[in-house]
């Protein structure tokens, strides 16, 4: 994505990854730039000014706090990462805007509750908060276990609410499983590709917004002069808590 903050070693696995996938380079922006296209309709289109993004990553352009609050200025946004090196980097997530609020809270997606008593110190519980879990349940290698920390977040989340997500799948490119494989050789954690059925289990109970669980370039796509955007292997989708 052009971003500044990585490392020699990210560097030679993503040069190996891109030998297998030449346009891994286009998945990770397309996968970016839907997080950039939900934050935006969750804020000025459907009224969400609470965020509680967990899996942020290392900063890079146009973070979830910039993309709300350019919409929304008073926009509050809670970061969560387990990565000391995300935390190392987290003053550059905390710069919002006067009106807003932006918080980081170094904690793991597998203890849920504290993830939540945490962003409480932030995001009011009692108003709609859009939970952003963008290409980390993937990294939970066991599918019902996954489900069942989605459940205990959302259970936490009232009415109103909304689950945005996006994972890598098995359907478009044979070659994303190679690809996934060199990841595991050579990265921590490790990675399972799912399927768009599996990944729809997510949003149980949920009502999903229209498009629906579609790949990442065709959902609420921009106006493009070169046609229709062709699939990749990595789905989304934004669902509403009833």
């Amino acid at each position: 994505m052009g971003g500044k903050d990585n490392f020699e070693v990210d560097r030679q696995v993503g040069e190996d990854i891109l030998e297998v996938i030449p346009n891994m380079a286009l998945m990770a922006r397309a996968t970016r730039q839907f997080l950039q296209r939900a934050v935006h309709h969750l804020a000025a289109d459907l009224g969400v000014r609470q965020f509680l993004d967990i899996g942020t990553g290392l900063p890079t352009a146009d973070n979830t706090h910039q993309v709300a609050q350019r919409a929304v200025p008073d926009a509050r946004v809670v970061y969560v990462d387990n990565d000391p090196l995300v935390l190392a980097h987290a003053r550059a997530l905390l710069t919002g805007t006067p009106e807003g609020a932006t918080a980081y809270l170094h904690a793991d997606l597998r203890e849920p509750e504290e993830i939540i008593a945490g962003a409480a110190e932030t995001l009011d519980f009692d108003e709609p908060v859009a939970l952003l879990l963008m290409g980390i349940l993937g990294h939970m290698t066991d599918y019902e276990e996954g489900r069942s920390i989605v459940r205990r977040l959302t259970d936490a989340l009232p009415s109103g609410s909304y689950l945005a997500l996006y994972d890598a799948t098995n359907v478009v490119d044979p070659a994303t499983a190679e690809a996934i494989q060199i990841w595991n050789r050579s990265a921590e954690p490790p990675y399972i590709l799912r399927t768009p059925d599996q990944l729809a289990g997510f949003f149980e109970g949920m009502e999903m917004v229209p498009p629906g669980l579609v790949s990442c370039p065709l959902w609420h796509p921009e106006p493009t002069d070169i046609g229709t955007p062709e699939e990749i292997d990595e789905f989304c989708g934004v669902a509403r808590k009833p």
